[in-house]
């Protein structure tokens, strides 16, 4: 808690009404959307209050804060009026009628923010007294010039820090799915939420008055959030899971916003809410972040780098019939979703200003602490992984190479497969003011292969300190060498590749339909081969691990000079529908062996697309006014489906979750469920309905309704 002391020199003064001008104060703070009862402000604004009163001579104003207010540490500050104070906060009297005093202050830009005591302190003859006139919630401040988080454009503004709603990408590289979230940022409680966030951190429990002191800083309070969204380290937030069944909380999938992760962690009294993967950690960190006022968006890497030991290698082991053996605990995932933050770096220098990279997914420590960030985007483009924070990390998941190695069972290993542009494809964002996908990956690096990536590639190595074959050239913590006698194992082929191939989809796979592929072998010299393919068929997490296999069988093919063969084949819906994560994703691999002839591997990421729902939204959405809501679902299914729940939420539409049990569905059978919603905030809202059930994980959908104000 900030105090703000206002000293005042009063005769016989009694206050009778303090008028806190709220519908001003919120409107010219870009505070009105928060449903919170009390002021909130922006810092390096002015804002005005004013006094009724009883009997004055003349008076001289001052502001508090934190748990134990100190001058010397920012949280409470003391000014005369119509003179600014060494602190930067400043006071006016305005023009006021008989028995009413209305006064204008200003806090400055760098003000540490969070919740403020404002005081009168009352100055008569020899008596001295003080008076509380009430508290105020100060938050980073975008629209002001000299604000840290200063951002130029009104629809940047509007999107980053104003927009409750949004879209977060998923899915593969060449099947990019959107999902909708409710961000909520000004719902009920959410501010609340945010600032006890703050309060529960481990620096705050260590040191208070210091913590609240450095919450003047983005690059500071962002770094806290990032911990704390997480429940690694400090009990935080969201607890994550990856593995296993999800019995003793919620499966990750099927959350659609923040609101009620969050609420459920306040009032659950800071227990850690079950469970969340990477897209569930970003959109709660934009929610946290958004609300206390710093510029914020999600943001989507598709085949992300986890590379433990950072020297910007991938390195993936099979056996001889393809399947992946765990010999590394460096992975690829599908996608990863981590965020971004808009503000200065004061700690880097001005070239370095812009977007922020922070990721809540507990991944790596970062001093000690499961944290991640901020990094900017310029630094990762341009390799300098030496700056702070985690920079190295990010660059690695955007750009480390990938190879992949037979691992035989005398201990050789066999370099088959090397590949520089894999990382980091199509990096995505929600576009400003509408739901498209704006790729940036160009804010991360230069275009893949040109002299200028490579460029930047080598300078990464040599900060790191590795060698251009991926070995350091000195030890660090966790930081993964070869022996001599492993090198000597490791066969890398030489010469050109005698036969390509490739594992094509023949049609868009839908759950509960057969899967059918055809792989595709070419000979691309004139001599007779025998081609040994080793195929086999896993159900994977969008980390890309292998959870169970479906399918594996091997055959020899047959190819004449220079032919071409394909080679049909089908895993069906009886094969895979026991095995299916919840993720709904295959991985297929073709190994293809030629005598005297370096192997060929393929790899192919199948996601099995999910039935659709159908929103119909009757009649004009209108504020307190209900709206009648109609979703149809088509079991796609050959069996009966049951035990289906249809659930729904949207900022300014539905205040808590809504939950309806949806009847049993017979195979090919249509079921429509009706609610009604009362819209109570105007302007573009986002309405989400997840239909979950033990068939379906999760089957999404969202419809944008214009809500009018009440005429």
């Amino acid at each position: 808690m900030f105090s703000i002391n206002l000293p005042c020199i009063f005769l016989a003064l009694k206050i009778t009404n303090i008028n806190w001008q709220s519908k001003l104060n919120k409107a010219a703070h870009h505070t009105s959307d928060y449903s919170n009862t009390e002021v909130i402000l922006r810092r390096g604004q002015a804002f005005t209050i004013s006094l009724s009163f009883r009997t004055i001579n003349c008076c001289l104003l001052f502001p508090l804060a934190g748990p134990s207010p100190a001058e010397s540490q920012q949280t409470k500050v003391i000014f005369n009026l119509s003179e600014e104070g060494a602190s930067g906060w400043s006071a006016t009297q305005e023009h006021s009628e008989h028995g009413c005093m209305n006064f204008t202050i200003v806090s400055p830009a760098n003000a540490v923010i969070g919740r403020y005591k404002l005081k009168l302190q009352i100055d008569s003859g020899n008596k001295v007294s003080s008076a509380l006139l009430g508290q105020f919630v100060l938050l980073f401040n975008p629209w002001c010039p000299n604000d840290d988080v200063y951002m130029a454009n009104e629809k940047d503004r509007q999107e980053y820090v104003l927009n409750d709603s949004g879209i977060i990408f998923h899915g593969l590289e060449k099947y990019i799915q959107q999902e909708a979230w409710n961000y909520g940022q000004f719902e009920e409680d959410i501010l609340d939420i945010s600032l006890a966030i703050l309060d529960r951190s481990l620096n705050h429990r260590k040191d208070p008055s210091t913590d609240v002191s450095n919450r003047n800083s983005p690059i500071y309070v962002s770094r806290v959030i990032s911990a704390m969204v997480n429940s690694n380290d400090e009990k935080g937030v969201v607890e994550g899971k990856w593995n296993g069944k999800y019995c003793s909380g919620t499966n990750p999938l099927h959350w659609s916003g923040s609101v009620t992760i969050l609420r459920k962690w306040y009032r659950g009294r800071y227990k850690p809410v079950r469970y969340g993967q990477c897209w569930v950690f970003a959109g709660v960190m934009c929610t946290v972040l958004r609300s206390l006022g710093i510029p914020t968006r999600v943001i989507t890497n598709f085949n992300s780098a986890h590379d433990r030991n950072i020297n910007l290698s991938i390195d993936k082991y099979i056996d001889v019939s393809g399947k992946t053996l765990h010999l590394t605990e460096d992975s690829v995932w599908n996608f990863h979703v981590w965020n971004e933050s808009w503000f200065i770096r004061r700690d880097l220098g001005s070239f370095y200003d812009g977007w922020q990279v922070l990721d809540a997914t507990p991944q790596e420590r970062s001093k000690g602490i499961f944290q991640c960030g901020p990094a900017s985007t310029k630094a990762i483009k341009e390799g300098d992984v030496n700056l702070d924070y985690d920079s190295s990390f990010v660059f690695a998941a955007v750009n480390a190479d990938c190879v992949t190695w037979i691992h035989y069972s005398n201990k050789r290993k066999e370099r088959i497969y090397s590949n520089t542009r894999k990382i980091g494809k199509f990096i995505s964002t929600k576009a400003v003011s509408t739901n498209s996908r704006v790729d940036v990956t160009h804010n991360y690096k230069y275009p893949e292969g040109s002299l200028k990536e490579r460029q930047v590639y080598k300078k990464a190595l040599k900060l790191l300190g590795v060698s251009s074959t991926g070995r350091r050239t000195k030890v660090t913590r966790r930081r993964r060498r070869f022996s001599v006698a492993q090198r000597q194992n490791m066969t890398v082929p030489t010469g050109k590749p005698t036969i390509s191939g490739k594992l094509n989809l023949d049609a868009s796979p839908v759950i509960g339909q057969d899967i059918l592929l055809t792989l595709s072998l070419r000979n691309l010299i004139t001599d007779f081969k025998t081609v040994k393919v080793k195929l086999s068929a896993s159900a994977v997490l969008y980390t890309r691990k292998p959870k169970a296999e479906i399918l594996q069988w091997s055959r020899s093919i047959q190819l004449g000079s220079e032919e071409v063969k394909e080679i049909p084949f089908k895993i069906s819906y009886s094969q895979y529908k026991n095995a299916l994560m919840d993720d709904r994703k295959i991985l297929v691999t073709a190994l293809c062996e030629v005598r005297q002839g370096s192997s060929l591997l393929m790899e192919k990421d199948i996601l099995l697309q999910d039935p659709f729902l159908t929103i119909k939204v009757f009649g004009p959405t209108v504020v307190h006014k209900a709206a009648n809501v109609q979703v149809t679902f088509t079991n796609p299914l050959s069996e009966m489906v049951t035990d289906c729940v249809l659930r729904a939420e949207g900022s300014g539409l539905l205040k808590e979750q809504l939950q309806i049990n949806v009847a049993r569905m017979a195979p090919m059978e249509s079921s429509t469920t009706e609610f009604e919603i009362i819209p109570y905030k105007s302007g573009t809202r986002q309405l989400q309905v997840d239909l979950v059930s033990n068939h379906f994980t999760d089957v999404k959908g969202f419809v944008m309704l214009d809500v009018t104000p009440v005429q």
